[in-house]
């Protein structure tokens, strides 16, 4: 049974699952470092992401991929705020993907509206506290550390069992410190401190999110276990900026297993795919009440 699409605070209903689009402002990131640090072409491409589909934009300042080191705090705002800045003052609905609490409020000062940590308010003591003050929506991603060490925390018996109950105590530490639970978004963290088994274990079990009542957000966009899956038969990986059809299939999945969003690289496809999983949905839902409604007139 699919969770609803629940409506978060400063956000739009779009009754289906909506498609977040990411614009790297880094010169690092694993599939688009470099593309746009230039600020007026990274608020030009979040504008054509809104074209193509895109429901809100996610502008990150600092790469996360295994193995990246960080930036300043002042190079993230440098690289991060004024493009918030164009992207809110052209109407764009932005998300902000950072760490640290400096970068959340001035990019919610600039205009963002949704404070997306992947380490879930553990990088930075301020974090929830910022979370709580400004009131937008927060993403809860399952975190174990840094990107230089990500890879080596990726240890488990039971993959979802455990990534949903650390989940879970960090919704009730954030909660604990003022953020309220419409509030609330989670991620499953596909990719950190996971191996390519553990990605396909999480995806396989999405709907065991469904007991925590919160909007669910699935970034599988161009990820390493997609790449291993498209190896050719040498076993080489397939280039990252190759797997958006990839993507498009697992947003599709995640759409009908209730996600509220999907982050992704490439729009498009996405934005195709979870507007078919909505329609498909919508007639099945309508073919049922029939269904009712014939089992009503025979008896």
């Amino acid at each position: 049974m699919q969770t609803p699409h629940r409506h978060l605070p400063g956000l739009a209903d779009w009754g289906r699952c909506g498609v977040m689009g990411i614009v790297n402002v880094t010169p690092d990131s694993f599939s688009d470092g470099g593309l746009w640090l230039d600020p007026d072409k990274a608020i030009a491409h979040g504008i054509d992401l809104v074209g193509q589909g895109a429901d809100l934009v996610d502008v990150g300042g600092e790469s996360t991929r295994p193995g990246a080191k960080r930036v300043t705090e002042e190079e993230e705002l440098r690289r991060v705020v004024p493009v918030v800045t164009g992207l809110a003052a052209a109407g764009v609905t932005v998300s902000v993907d950072t760490m640290r609490a400096a970068v959340a409020e001035a990019a919610v000062a600039a205009g963002a509206r949704v404070i997306n940590d992947v380490s879930g308010g553990r990088a930075d003591a301020n974090m929830v506290k910022v979370a709580a003050e400004t009131g937008v929506p927060f993403v809860v991603m399952h975190w174990r550390g840094q990107s230089t060490e990500m890879d080596a925390l990726a240890r488990y018996e039971d993959v979802v069992r455990e990534v949903v109950a650390e989940v879970e105590g960090q919704i009730e530490a954030v909660m604990a410190a003022g953020v309220r639970p419409e509030q609330l978004i989670v991620d499953p963290g596909l990719g950190f401190a996971k191996t390519r088994e553990d990605d396909w274990a999480l995806l396989a079990r999405l709907d065991a999110w469904n007991r925590l009542g919160h909007p669910l957000l699935v970034a599988a966009s161009r990820k390493r276990f997609l790449g291993t899956l498209l190896a050719d038969a040498a076993g080489e990986p397939r280039p990252a900026r190759e797997r958006d059809a990839a993507t498009a299939a697992v947003s599709a999945l995640a759409a009908a297993a209730g996600a509220w969003a999907v982050r992704v690289h490439e729009v498009a496809a996405s934005a195709d795919a979870v507007r078919v999983e909505a329609a498909l949905r919508a007639a099945r839902d309508g073919q049922d009440g029939q269904d009712g409604q014939e089992g009503r007139d025979e008896r």
